[in-house]
């Protein structure tokens, strides 16, 4: 007699087909973060795109736009589901972007500088996870999130260099950002 079972897949054997759950956080929070920083620059550039500082911006922006594409492909390519926060991440990066360039172009500079320091943090940290982990072998993805991350570094020395610490309050400013870019990997891993 020839019988036919129908398997029932749990969400979480689902995501084992998919990728790790190391993986699956990683390309849902990095998606995440390449988006506000896409807004983070398209608000700065709406405010300071026609003054000098809008061409060094544009180019941070350019990397940026190549990142999140990159991690549009990702998701894609490891079925991960998005963070359910994107639309808040859209509009908190704008406004971040628009409102420190309304406080001029140092305070905008302060703002790349605080977003990029955790930023280069947190791709460091994901590397040693991912390079610890026995079952990842995606060498790909982790030159990715390296180059990533030099880029983001970059972004951070050009901060520095176009007079960042010179915006009024600096280490508030810093400070208050920061926190805001730590509780968002946070949230953005999770949900």
């Amino acid at each position: 007699m020839l019988q036919i079972t129908r398997g029932v897949h749990t969400g979480r054997e689902l995501l084992a087909q998919r990728c790790s759950k190391l993986v699956d956080s990683v390309i849902r929070v990095d998606h995440a973060g390449e988006l506000g920083a896409n807004q983070i620059y398209r608000g700065q550039m709406a405010i300071l795109g026609h003054t000098k500082a809008g061409k060094t911006i544009q180019h941070m922006w350019e990397q940026e736009k190549a990142h999140k594409e990159e991690f549009d492909r990702l998701i894609n390519k490891y079925r991960v589901r998005p963070t359910a926060l994107l639309p808040f991440w859209n509009v908190a990066g704008f406004a971040l972007g628009a409102g420190t360039a309304l406080l001029g172009e140092k305070a905008a500079m302060a703002c790349t500088v605080a977003v990029e320091s955790v930023i280069v943090e947190h791709y460091n940290d994901q590397l040693r996870k991912l390079m610890d982990d026995p079952t990842f072998t995606d060498k790909e993805l982790l030159d990715k999130i390296q180059r990533f991350r030099d880029e983001e570094q970059e972004h951070h020395d050009t901060g520095l260099e176009h007079g960042a610490e010179q915006a009024p309050f600096y280490r508030a400013l810093t400070d208050v950002i920061k926190f805001g870019c730590r509780t968002a990997i946070k949230i953005a891993e999770k949900v």
